[in-house]
C-alpha cells in the first residue's frame, strides 16, 4: 500500500515538494489551499494588476496537469491538526487522514494593533485575495498611503502609481530598505522612486488609520495627517502557523525543523517561509521567506519522502527584484552593515550601481549587488563555491554581464575605478 502525503499550501514550496515527489514515486498526495485550486506564481500579482499579464498567466500548468499526474488539490481552510491521530481538520468540519504531512503554510503579513486597522480600504500585498480586493477597491481611490519600508511596500506603491493614485511611502527607516541595503544603494533608489513622483517619507511610522466605515487619511508619527482613501500594510510577514499553537509541534518564530526539514515529531515537515531552521548555515536566517530556498526545501524534502533522506543545503544566497525600472541581483553575502573583517567597493553611475564585498584580510570574494547591470548566476556561483579573490572577479567581470548585445557595457569602467581604490 502506498504511502499518504498530504501537503499544506501550494505555494513554491509545497507544490514543488508534489512534483518532485511524483517523479520519483507512486504514492498518493494531496494538496491542500484555502488561498487558490491551483498553483500560481505569488511574486506575478502586480504585473496583473498593473494590466501585463492575466491571473491566468501566473499559472505555468495547464489545470490538467494536477490530474494527469495523479495529484489531488483540496481547496479548504485547515484550522487543526492532530499528530497523535495523523489527522487534519478542515474549517468545516472535515477530516484528512495523512501518513506523512507537509506544512507549507508560507506567511502572513504583519499587523502591529494601529487604531483603524481593520476599516475598509486597508490591505497588505500577499495572498490572491489581496489582489482581488484591490482590484475591486482601486476605483474608489485617489490618494494612497503605503506603510513599510521594503521590496512588498515599493511593488505595492508601483502598482497603484501605474493607474495615476497619489501615493505616500512611509518608511521607519533612514534610508530605503536599510535591513539589506548599504545607504548609497539606498540613497540611490530612493531618487528613482522620487522620480516616479512617489511622495516618500524615511524616519516616519504610522500611528493611526482614521475613517468612518473605510480610510480617509492616517496620522503620522510626526503627527502628520495624510488624506488617502487606502492603506497598504507591507511591514514585513510572519511564519503562517497560528492554527498550530495548541497542537504539539514545537514553535518559536516558525516551526522548528531539523537538517532534514523534520519537526519534533518524525513524519511531520515543514519547509518554505513557514520553516525556521534550528542551525542555519553561518551567515544565513533561521527563516528566508524567498521563492528559490522555498523550491530547493520542497526537491529536497521530496527525495526524503521517497525513501532517500536528505539534508537540506540552501547553496549560495542569490535572489533578485525590481525597483519601478531596475533590476537588482543580489549574489552571495553583501550585508548592509559589514563585519569588521570585511571590505567593500562601491560604484554608481545613471541608476546603475554594483557593491562588492570581500574579506580584508585574504581578499576572497563573498558577495555582490547589482543595480540595472544584469549578471550571470553561474559565473559567480563558479566564484564562490571556488572562493576565488575580489581580485579575479573584477579581472573577469566582463565574463560576468548577461545584458543584451546592444546594451552600454560599464565593465572597464568599474574596473579602472576598483584599481584606482586599491593601487
Amino acid at each position: 500500500m502506498s504511502k499518504k502525503i498530504v501537503i499544506i499550501g501550494n505555494g513554491v514550496a509545497g507544490i514543488t515538494t508534489a512534483i518532485e515527489l511524483r517523479k520519483i514515486s507512486d504514492c498518493e498526495i494531496t494538496v491542500v489551499s484555502e488561498e487558490s485550486e491551483y498553483f500560481f506564481s505569488r511574486t506575478a500579482l502586480m504585473y496583473v494588476f498593473m494590466g501585463h499579464m492575466k491571473f491566468e498567466h501566473t499559472q505555468p500548468f495547464e489545470n490538467s496537469f494536477w490530474a494527469k499526474n495523479n495529484i489531488t488539490l483540496k481547496k479548504g481552510r485547515v484550522n487543526t491538526v492532530f499528530p497523535e491521530k495523523n489527522e487534519i481538520a478542515f474549517e468545516n468540519g472535515g477530516i484528512l487522514s495523512y501518513d506523512y504531512l507537509v506544512l507549507a503554510t508560507g506567511s502572513k503579513p504583519n499587523k502591529y494593533n494601529w487604531p483603524g486597522q481593520d476599516l475598509d480600504g486597508v490591505s497588505g500585498l500577499y495572498h490572491k485575495q489581496d489582489l482581488e480586493y484591490l482590484e475591486k477597491y482601486s476605483s474608489k481611490i485617489k490618494k494612497a498611503v503605503v506603510v513599510g519600508g521594503g521590496l512588498i511596500g515599493l511593488e505595492l506603491a508601483e502598482m497603484l502609481n501605474s493607474r495615476g493614485i497619489e501615493v505616500t511611502f512611509l518608511v521607519r527607516e533612514n534610508s530605503f530598505w536599510s535591513m539589506v541595503l548599504s545607504e548609497n544603494e539606498g540613497r540611490m533608489l530612493e531618487k528613482h522612486i522620487l522620480s516616479h513622483g512617489i511622495q516618500l517619507k524615511l524616519k516616519t511610522e504610522l500611528k493611526e488609520i482614521k475613517g468612518k466605515g473605510s480610510v480617509e487619511s492616517v496620522i503620522s508619527s510626526d503627527g502628520e495627517s495624510i488624506e488617502c482613501q487606502f492603506v497598504g500594510l507591507t511591514v514585513g510577514v510572519s511564519p503562517n502557523v497560528g492554527f498550530l499553537q495548541n497542537s504539539s509541534l514545537k514553535i518559536n518564530k516558525g516551526i522548528l525543523v531539523n537538517e532534514f526539514l523534520q519537526t519534533n515529531i518524525p513524519n511531520i515537515y515543514a519547509i518554505g517561509d513557514c520553516a525556521e531552521i534550528q542551525q542555519p548555515q553561518p551567515g544565513r536566517r533561521p527563516i528566508e521567506a524567498v521563492w528559490y530556498t522555498g523550491k530547493i526545501m520542497g526537491q529536497t524534502l521530496a527525495k526524503t519522502l521517497a525513501g532517500q533522506k536528505t539534508a537540506y543545503i540552501p547553496g549560495n544566497w542569490f535572489n533578485s527584484a525590481k525597483f519601478f525600472d531596475i533590476e537588482y541581483q543580489t549574489y552571495g553575502l553583501a550585508p548592509a552593515k559589514l563585519n569588521e573583517y570585511q571590505g567593500e567597493y562601491y560604484w554608481e553611475k545613471e541608476n546603475k550601481a554594483v557593491r562588492i564585498v570581500f574579506n580584508k584580510e585574504n581578499r576572497v570574494f563573498e558577495g555582490i549587488n547589482t543595480f540595472g547591470i544584469r549578471m550571470r548566476q553561474d559565473f559567480f556561483e563558479k566564484v564562490l563555491n571556488r572562493k576565488e579573490s575580489v581580485d579575479f572577479v573584477m579581472k573577469n567581470l566582463d565574463k560576468a554581464n548577461f545584458d543584451p548585445e546592444f546594451f552600454r557595457k560599464y565593465e572597464n569602467e568599474i574596473k579602472s575605478n576598483f584599481n584606482l581604490q586599491n593601487a
